[in-house]
């Protein structure tokens, strides 16, 4: 699963008078209609164990430069100061100031299978450019050539993924 390159998020997340806040890389779009996203935890993390509670959390993605704030929100800092970060208010949970962007939600349906926390989006927030996401590739940390690349096909007038045969 390392040669699969991943986003890196921090989940905050609000169960009952607890805030958790979590480094996570299992973070996927559900659905566009309605606006699902989901997260998976560790299920040995205290927010694991506080899912049924949880009534917001938002998904922060996290910048190329924001390193220190995944490996302190994974648990592995070793420094005897934290990161510079800050919370700030959201619709549904805090979110982290200064991320590449934020997505608040509201739980939608939580599966017990290794954890599969299922949101529906409220609020989309946008940091401000430069849009350079952390990613986590073969066990490091990477970015994104964001000059590089080639235009996605337009897929929104396709309402039926034809079948391949070989």
């Amino acid at each position: 699963m390392g040669l699969f390159a991943t986003g890196v998020a921090v989940v905050v997340a609000r169960a009952g008078d607890e805030i958790h806040a979590m480094t996570v890389n299992a973070v996927s779009s559900v659905s566009l209609d309605p606006m699902l996203v989901l997260f998976c935890p560790g299920s040995s993390t205290r927010l694991a164990r506080d899912l049924p509670q949880v009534t917001g959390f938002t998904i922060n993605i996290l910048r190329r430069e924001q390193q220190a704030l995944s490996t302190y929100f994974a648990g592995g800092w070793k420094e005897p100061t934290p990161p510079p970060f800050r919370f700030v208010p959201s619709h549904s949970a805090l979110r982290l100031e200064g991320s590449l962007a934020s997505i608040d939600c509201e739980p939608e349906r939580i599966i017990e299978a290794g954890w599969l926390v299922i949101g529906r989006v409220g609020h989309l927030h946008a940091g401000i450019p430069p849009h350079e996401p952390l990613l986590f590739y073969k066990g490091g940390y990477r970015g994104a050539d964001s000059a590089a690349g080639a235009p996605a096909p337009e897929l929104r007038d396709v309402h039926e993924v034809p079948f391949h045969f070989y």
